[in-house]
């Protein structure tokens, strides 16, 4: 597993980004850094799938990692009744301007499927039908010259282009 370091030591990095995380659900947008908010959106897809699994254990993972009782009680009634039809893809990261102070790229992270989204999530692409059982060589080379159209004879030229006067 990769992961950024984001500049930080282990203990404030994983404190920043459980905030992160529990405000993200708290607000379901917040603005940070692009390279904070690919981390947030790794951690946060995972907390709503602990959201929609909604077992005791469950329970127990999330508020471990979660801030805040009202957060928890937000990411296992709302949350998790909003995507439980999803299957994953939560949140999206929308790029939006360069920091004043040191340009760095910033971007929103948000829920999708929300009310005042900034982009509206597109639509589920349908699945791939059950997959065509492969033909042998033998079969396919037959047909194919059966469903080949006959080729045109072709009209014949002479190689200078010039016909005969």
């Amino acid at each position: 597993m990769t992961h950024r370091k984001l500049g930080r030591n282990a203990a404030h990095r994983v404190a920043m980004l459980k905030t992160m995380v529990s405000q993200l659900v708290k607000h379901e947008r917040i603005e940070t850094t692009i390279a904070k908010a690919k981390e947030v959106r790794r951690l946060a897809d995972n907390m709503v799938q602990l959201g929609k699994d909604g077992s005791r254990d469950a329970v127990k993972r999330a508020a471990a990692f979660m801030r805040g009782d009202d957060v928890l009680h937000k990411l296992f009634t709302e949350l998790a009744y909003r995507y439980k039809d999803r299957a994953g893809g939560y949140t999206r990261i929308l790029r939006t301007r360069i920091r004043v102070g040191d340009a760095a790229p910033m971007a929103y992270i948000e829920f999708v499927d929300r009310e005042n989204e900034l982009r509206e999530a597109k639509p589920a692409r349908p699945q791939p039908g059950p997959p065509k059982m492969p033909m042998d060589p033998w079969t396919r080379s037959r047909a194919s010259q059966c469903w080949a159209s006959p080729k045109a004879p072709r009209a014949s030229s002479s190689p200078s282009g010039s016909e005969d006067q």
